[in-house]
């Protein structure tokens, strides 16, 4: 029996590598007829692509009548496109050539056809026809052409025909991949083994492994031969004393890898054991709850922050579906509604709130964030749940809430104040021409003067003063209930004559004259006459105290009112010669409670151009070319106006 095994084995031995000797050989033929057939393929289809975009080119000389220049523009093309082809020529039905893109010759010519122009075979048979090899002695030594002809025809007349003609090395060259070519011995011959073109790019076949497969062009055949360069597989000598070494050696091999895997493997379970001290740690540490479920919404993982979360031990909840027992009864519910989401795949990405209900009844509101669970397949396993405990956040919010209603409260007590500074300052004028009234009128009295008209106008403008006073605590009180004051249509004339007394009285006090250049037809606008005037007042005011440092002869006070048809605007100016603004004091010109006067209180420019811009105007300053500052009112004018 041992020495029956043993003959067994040398037998197998010996008949193993003769059978893969055969096997090779017929593997590489049958490798070799397949890859000759592609190549085959290959080059008739290209030809058969070139031969319809002749056909393309001719049935346009037929039907559309191309000029001669176009005809060899669109030969180039071909020639710049197929490197396997030689030349295009156009012939005419006498056969001659008008076309050819010949070297030395190339462009537009008539020439005798060429030898092997047969167009009577064409009267017949209008097919494409190729014609015998011939050696190319005026383009390239010892390369054959291989010419086809194209007849034109339409509706039985004959126009001609193209001519394409293929290098046959070219053929090799541009249609073999080099892989087949660095492996075989390619050549193209006829029946009479006359040999046209062949391409040796890896050496010189071999006659072990060759293949004939025939080239069927039109009125031509011809012969695509592969030789392979390979030799036969050979049989390595000394088989069974290879086999023992290489069986020894493999031997050897397999201990040395199987120490290794062990090595391996005890590292990576020492690294499994420190990863899992590592993950246990950082579980413990997290403040984060983390849920673990499978595709039917069981849970099988929960980490200990989400345990303490809810107040129930992982083992009580390990495995269970829903219902779970943190569930809040109020949210029956929503919590259904997402596990029918998790069973079809939809939960959505972003996070969502809900409650859940502690093992004492304490209601515990919290944000969820769920991510597929992936397992080592790429396949999805599950879900993976982050739960945020936002009880303190909904407490944090609570304070943040009661802590901007106690701001409100304190901004309305700011808005009291500054209609209460806005109040003192606004009456301030109107008091003040009171008091000069009565002083007026009480020095009078005490002179013994008993002019009755003078005392009646005193009372009067004393009247229209109180009156003024009145429409201002008026206005403020508008503003305080939040309703508009009531504005009319006024003329803007009427407007500054009613504050010329006022502004007048403000500047004999320095000797400032005052010029006025209102246009005359200045249209109407809707606007509150007690706010426009009192905007100049202040105006005025501030531009009386800008020139009480200049020279008295530098002093003058200019109000100008016209029209702008372009921004149908009224445009009020107030000019003076003052000591300017400089670009610090701009930037917080309009600002609440800023002033640069010892005595002000920062209110009236502020006050000026919210009364403006409640008019849907703007009120904006800058330099006066003649020294001092020029602030400007517009005011939109009515439509109807």
């Amino acid at each position: 029996m041992p020495i029956l095994l043993l003959s067994l084995f040398l037998a197998t031995l010996i008949w193993l590598p003769w059978q893969a000797q055969r096997m090779e050989a017929n593997e590489r033929q049958e490798q070799l007829i397949a890859d000759t057939l592609w190549v085959e393929q290959t080059i008739m289809f290209q030809l058969n692509r070139n031969d319809e975009v002749v056909r393309q080119i001719g049935a346009d000389i037929v039907n559309l009548g191309i000029s001669p220049e176009q005809v060899l523009e669109r030969f180039r093309q071909i020639l710049s496109n197929n490197r396997e082809v030689s030349r295009l020529s156009w012939l005419d039905p006498n056969e001659q050539i008008l076309v050819t893109t010949e070297k030395g010759a190339e462009g537009l010519m008539r020439r005798p056809k060429p030898a092997i122009i047969t167009s009577s075979l064409f009267e017949i048979d209008r097919k494409t026809r190729c014609f015998q090899p011939a050696l190319d002695t005026e383009q390239q030594m010892n390369s054959y052409l291989i010419s086809c002809q194209i007849p034109l025809y339409r509706q039985n007349r004959h126009y001609g025909s193209v001519v394409i003609s293929y290098f046959a090395n070219g053929l090799l060259d541009e249609l073999i991949p080099w892989w087949f070519a660095q492996e075989n011995q390619v050549s193209i011959v006829d029946n009479d083994e006359t040999v046209y073109a062949t391409r040796t790019a890896g050496g010189i076949g071999k006659n072990i492994y060759s293949h004939n497969r025939a080239l069927e062009l039109p009125g031509l055949s011809l012969i695509l031969r592969t030789n392979s360069i390979k030799a036969e597989p050979k049989i390595l000598s000394n088989m069974l004393v290879v086999t023992v070494i290489l069986l020894s050696v493999g031997l050897i091999w397999s201990l040395l890898a199987l120490w290794r895997d062990i090595n391996r493997r005890l590292a990576a379970e020492g690294a499994l054991r420190q990863q899992l001290i590592f993950r246990s740690a950082m579980e413990n540490s997290l403040v984060t709850g983390l849920r673990a479920r499978d595709m039917q919404g069981r849970l099988t993982y929960v980490n200990p922050a989400f345990c303490k979360m809810i107040g129930i031990p992982a083992e009580e909840l390990i495995g269970r579906i829903p219902p779970l027992p943190y569930w809040a009864p109020e949210a029956y519910e929503e919590y259904e509604e997402r596990y029918r989401q998790l069973l079809s795949g939809t939960v959505p990405a972003e996070g969502f709130e809900t409650v859940y209900q502690h093992a004492d009844g304490t209601r515990i509101p919290v944000l969820i964030y769920e991510s597929p669970l992936i397992d080592e397949t790429g396949q999805q396993a599950g879900w993976m749940s982050s739960i945020l405990d936002i009880s303190e956040l909904r407490h944090a919010q609570e304070l943040t809430r009661q802590q901007e209603e106690k701001l409100h409260v304190s901004a309305k007590l700011a808005t009291m104040g500054e209609l209460a500074s806005m109040l003192a300052h606004e009456l301030n004028q109107p008091l003040a021409a009171i008091s000069s009234y009565t002083t007026a009128t009480s020095n009078m009295l005490e002179a013994g003067e008993d002019d009755r008209s003078l005392l009646r106008s005193a009372l009067e403008k004393i009247n229209a003063q109180a009156q003024r006073a009145g429409q201002i605590i008026r206005s403020v009180y508008d503003v305080v209930k939040k309703r508009e004051p009531a504005r009319q249509l006024i003329s803007v004339q009427q407007i500054i004559q009613n504050a010329m007394p006022l502004i007048e009285l403000q500047a004999q006090a320095l000797r400032i004259p005052v010029h006025y250049d209102i246009a005359s037809d200045l249209p109407s606008i809707m606007a509150d006459p007690v706010l426009l005037e009192q905007v100049l007042l202040n105006l005025s005011r501030n531009a009386v105290e800008a020139m009480h440092g200049t020279t008295p002869a530098r002093r003058l006070l200019q109000i100008q009112a016209d029209f702008q048809p372009d921004s149908h605007e009224v445009i009020i100016q107030i000019r003076d010669r003052g000591h300017g603004i400089s670009e610090e004091v701009a930037a917080r010109l309009f600002s609440p409670f800023f002033t640069t006067k010892s005595a002000g209180m920062g209110m009236g420019l502020n006050i000026c151009r919210t009364a403006i811009e409640f008019h849907g105007g703007r009120l904006t300053h800058g330099a006066n070319p003649d020294g001092g500052t020029v602030f400007r009112i517009s005011l939109p004018v009515p439509q109807e106006s």
